[in-house]
């Protein structure tokens, strides 16, 4: 009875630890756009993925704080290396002083995202190179190209 119990104890921990190799948590930076760094994560939904960021930044005269949402489809290059793109929608919001007083403002716009990323079989880490492009709506309609953004990632 005991053998059996660490039987299906061993299975049962070998399909988490499968499964759980679908997520990441980690910060993407340089991207953006006035947001500063973000807190990023990644949901795995069988071959493609769900990335969510949230984006903040703070300075002298301003403060911005964002949310993205962004389905990834996602393939394999060869020797941990793989490639992603994908579109969604993003959402921000900003405050800004000047000698002339202060204002605030809020945005929506659908974000696309397109990247390369290496994943480290030593150690469960994942380094991603990606641009997202924005085309908004509110406050104005607008596009912007983007920044190119570095993401590091523990996946779990």
């Amino acid at each position: 009875m005991k053998k059996l119990f660490l039987v299906i104890a061993a299975v049962f921990a070998m399909a988490a630890t499968a499964n759980a190799q679908n997520n990441a948590l980690g910060v993407r930076v340089g991207g953006g756009q006035g947001y500063g760094a973000e807190l990023s994560w990644q949901h795995g939904l069988g071959g493609n993925r769900l990335e969510l960021d949230l984006g903040w930044a703070s300075g002298d005269h301003h403060s911005a704080i964002s949310l993205t949402g962004i389905y990834q489809w996602t393939g394999e290059i060869g020797s941990g290396f793989g490639w992603y793109a994908g579109f969604g929608a993003h959402l921000g919001m900003w405050t800004w002083e000047s000698g002339y007083g202060s204002d605030s403002d809020f945005a929506l716009a659908l974000a696309g995202q397109a990247g390369v990323e290496y994943v480290f079989k030593a150690v469960p880490i994942q380094l991603s190179l990606d641009i997202r492009p924005r085309f908004y709506f509110i406050p104005d309609t607008d596009f912007h190209w983007g920044d190119i953004a570095l993401g590091i990632r523990y996946c779990f």
